[in-house]
């Protein structure tokens, strides 16, 4: 199919105005009692940020209106509750488990009642994503909307394990992150990011700008990737760590039958690539967020697999990348015209997790009995 189309997963576009309080984050015992008011103040903002993008979720549909939501409370890890924590860092010094009862309210409601939806996005049919509602998935779209919409926290806002956290980006909370995390360009449009950032005085500070890079290398083991992997399995897919090793991971994604095809200068029926098996590497700043698994066929690009890093499930990757391969298929078209299919492999709507593929369309389906 040549014209596929996917939604992108819509955020609530709210911003806040309010001032960020100032408040060290690397306090010595002297003058703690004097400096409680400023942090609580502190906490109390954070607090509200949160309630904002509750409220942001709610009024785009996405969190049911008809429900009552729990308010958001932010407590500061202290260094005792730091040494239970199975992963963490020194830098992490506010968390709040909203996530945790939000998607309670909402797993009861859908349970009694029938008649309650949940918009789509909240549940997210990613290439191998569990849907369900839980807390780290509630926990990611809150966070989302607190990077793109809060521009003078100060602090690094992070979903784990469920958990809303707040770490400090340099061991002072009251400075200014000069990142723009709206700027992400690909490296054929990596112009200037369009809003500017602002420091505690209203200064305009440069945004930095972030390079995305795709690369299409053939089919081979990468201990880079196979890293990557490792981390996507046991994290989204909960697999246990034994069980994820080179030889499973080179049958499943590495080993091909498919014989490489090479390009041919004159020959117009032969991508530049080639034709074969390829991974499709998904690069942010010089690191690598994900790897779609792709077979590259004489009429179409047959998508296998994708896995990105668990961090960033924020972001849609696995919607990008596929609006990345239908755009692959058009510009390869060019070179190749007998390329005009884009393959996502077997539906089962009763399976959960392969009903997302019917989100993109005008779609055909193989009929099992008559091959037509």
């Amino acid at each position: 199919m040549t014209s596929l189309k996917g939604s992108a997963n819509p955020d609530g576009d709210a911003s806040s105005s309010a001032t960020v309080p100032t408040i060290s984050g690397n306090e010595s015992s002297v003058g703690v009692c004097e400096k409680m008011p400023q942090e609580n103040e502190f906490i109390d903002y954070l607090s509200n940020q949160i309630d904002e993008a509750i409220s942001a979720y709610v009024g785009s549909g996405e969190f049911p209106s008809t429900l009552q939501l729990p308010k958001a409370v932010v407590k500061k890890v202290t260094s005792k509750a730091k040494r239970k924590l199975v992963e963490t860092s020194e830098d992490l010094l506010y968390t709040s488990n909203v996530s945790f009862q939000i998607a309670a309210v909402l797993r009861r409601s859908c349970s009694a009642n029938a008649n309650v939806t949940l918009a789509a996005s909240i549940n997210p049919r990613e290439k191998g994503e569990a849907v369900d509602i839980s807390p780290n998935m509630v926990a990611e779209k809150l966070a989302c909307f607190i990077v793109q919409n809060v521009e003078h926290s100060g602090l690094i806002t992070k979903a784990c394990n469920g958990h809303l956290n707040f770490y400090s980006s340099t061991k002072q909370i009251g400075s200014y992150l000069l990142t723009c995390d709206k700027g992400m360009q690909t490296s054929k449009e990596a112009g200037e990011c369009n809003k500017s950032c602002t420091g505690p005085s209203g200064e305009v500070l440069p945004c930095k700008r972030r390079r995305l890079e795709i690369r299409m290398k053939r089919s081979s083991f990468d201990p880079e990737e196979f890293a990557l992997y490792r981390r996507y399995q046991i994290k989204v897919h909960d697999d246990k760590p034994e069980k994820v090793t080179e030889s499973s991971y080179k049958r499943f994604l590495v080993d091909t039958p498919l014989v490489f095809v090479p390009p041919h200068s004159n020959h117009r029926n032969v991508p530049p690539c080639g034709f074969g098996s390829f991974h499709q590497q998904y690069v942010i700043d010089g690191k690598l967020v994900a790897v779609g698994v792709v077979d590259i066929l004489p009429r179409c690009l047959s998508s296998k697999y994708l896995f990105w890093d668990p961090d960033l499930a924020f972001l849609s990757l696995g919607k990008y990348s596929a609006l990345q391969e239908i755009n692959w298929i058009k510009e390869a078209e060019e070179h190749c015209p007998s390329l005009q299919y884009y393959y996502l492999g077997y539906y089962i709507h009763s399976c959960s997790k392969m009903r997302y593929k019917a989100a993109y369309h005008p779609s055909e389906l193989l009929c099992p009995l008559r091959f037509e």
